[in-house]
Parts: structure tokens; sequence; C-alpha cells
């Protein structure tokens, strides 16, 4: 009998990763996101790097230390010892995304340092988690006075009233007396499958903005993968493919999208789409 010994594909190893919430590998699955930029990537090395980190940290600390110590000991390390910080330079370069490019530049975004940071604050035994914010992820820790919310980005923690300047744009306007939502529902923790979908929807819109179709693609693929209902996603990879002269792909996906969405506003525009791609391959 003749054993497969195929190596899956960057896009299987990540679909093997994300399968369960019960158990979802949040670093790994972020650094497998860097696969389709660089093929030769070896996950298990950069996770072997941070693990390095990691016990470089856990060697300032007593192993009794509380964690108000921890925490403190974890950003003093984090944000200025190791100088990992919000690239303002370039802060639309994709590599800000990639965790691997992260633990090289110590320059990133906000949901890729705060992935970092949540990994060595977890192998502290801290109680983490990361918070989808509006326009900015943020992570928080709960410690027995009370919960601190940092912003990855700078290493700062904020007060509920710099938080609620932050919302202000995302606020809806209105001239009456509406119910405002409190702040604390904006602070709700965000599970590992979000923070990827909000990873992966970052690179999306890097790529569109460049009309760079084929990484489009990529992180469309893996989109779906994360989330098979998603049909606009569906309707965005086939815009891409018609782009790339793929008809036979393009179409299929928006057939897709028409058939499981229920009178979409751009159902005229992605119908009118549709059929000259099917015209064009007939």
């Amino acid at each position: 009998m003749q054993l497969s010994l195929a190596i899956p594909t960057p896009l299987q190893y990540f679909a093997s990763l994300v399968e369960s919430d019960d158990h979802f590998p949040l670093l790994e699955s972020a650094i497998s996101l860097a696969q389709d930029e660089y093929p030769d990537l070896d996950v298990q090395q950069v996770l072997g790097d941070v693990d390095q980190l990691l016990a470089r940290l856990k060697r300032r600390l007593p192993v009794d230390a509380p964690a108000l110590q921890k925490l403190r000991a974890l950003n003093q390390f984090f944000f200025h010892d190791l100088s990992f910080g919000g690239n303002v330079n370039n802060y639309y370069d994709p590599d800000n995304s990639y965790v691997n490019a992260l633990l090289k530049t110590r320059r990133g975004i906000p949901i890729t340092l705060g992935v970092l940071w949540l990994e060595l604050a977890s192998g502290l035994d801290l109680n983490v988690r990361g918070v989808a914010f509006p326009g900015h992820f943020m992570v928080k820790v709960n410690l027995p006075k009370g919960q601190v919310v940092i912003d990855p980005f700078t290493g700062q923690s904020l007060s509920r009233e710099e938080l609620a300047e932050m919302l202000e744009p995302f606020r809806p306007k209105s001239g009456g007396n509406d119910f405002e939502t409190p702040i604390g529902l904006y602070l709700q923790s965000a599970s590992p499958r979000d923070i990827i979908t909000r990873m992966l929807r970052n690179l999306k819109e890097i790529h569109t903005n460049q009309q760079d179709w084929q990484r489009l693609i990529a992180v469309e693929d893996r989109l779906i993968v994360l989330h098979s209902d998603a049909w606009v996603e569906y309707r965005d990879r086939g815009m891409a493919w018609a782009v790339q002269g793929q008809n036979a792909l393009a179409a299929s996906d928006l057939e897709i999208y028409l058939s499981h969405m229920q009178d979409p506003p751009d159902h005229q525009v992605v119908s009118e789409r549709l059929l000259e791609l099917r015209q064009s391959s007939a």
C-alpha cells in the first residue's frame, strides 16, 4: 500500500487550523496568513521564536508574581525593551499584517501587535482578550482591582474618556436625544475567528485599493474558508476573478452570491456582470 505524503497547501493548512472554534490556535492561524506572500515560511519556526521571547520574559518574574507585576513586566519588555510599536510611516504596508515580518521589524498595525501581545500575556497566565473596537483593535486584561484596556499600537492604557473620544467618529449622528450605546458594549471580547477575520479584511482593503487582484483572491479564499456563508466574499472574489480574465471562476462565484442573497441592493449590477461573463464564455 502506498502512503500519501502530499504536503498540504497553505489554504488547506489554514483550513485545518480554523475548523473548530473549540480548538482555534490564534497565533498559529495569524502566522499562517503570511504563507501566501512568503511561500517558504516555516510557521513552526515563527512559533518557536515567540516561545523564546516568552521564555526571556518569564525569567524576569518570580513564579508567584501577582497579575499587576506581570502586566507591568510584559509592557516594559514588549513596548520598551523590544520596541514593538505601530508603523506610523507606512501603515498600509501588507507586511504590517504578517507576524513573521512584525518580529523582524518590530513595527505593525494594532491587530498584529495585539495578537503577539496576547500570546505573551496568555503565556504569563494573565486573563486577557482581544477587543474588536471600531477602527482600532485593542487588548484588555482583567486584574483583581479592575479591567485595563491597552492600545497595542502605542502601549498606552486608555481611560473611559479616551475610549469615548475615539468612538465619536463611529457613533450615529443625530440631533435628538437618542439612546447612546454604552461603551462597555464596544469592549466585548473578540473570538479568535473574529480576530483572524479582521486581519484578513485589513489585507482585503489594502489589496483592493492597490488593485492587486491576485493577492485579493488569496485573501478571499481564506475568508470563505473562515465563513462559508459569507456570500459577499464570493461576490468580491468573483469580481476579482473577472478582472483576471478567469470568466468561469468569476461566473461561478457570482452565481453563488445571487443564489443565496435575497434581493441585494447590487442585484442588477451583479446580474448584468454575470450575463457578460456567460456571453463571453459562450
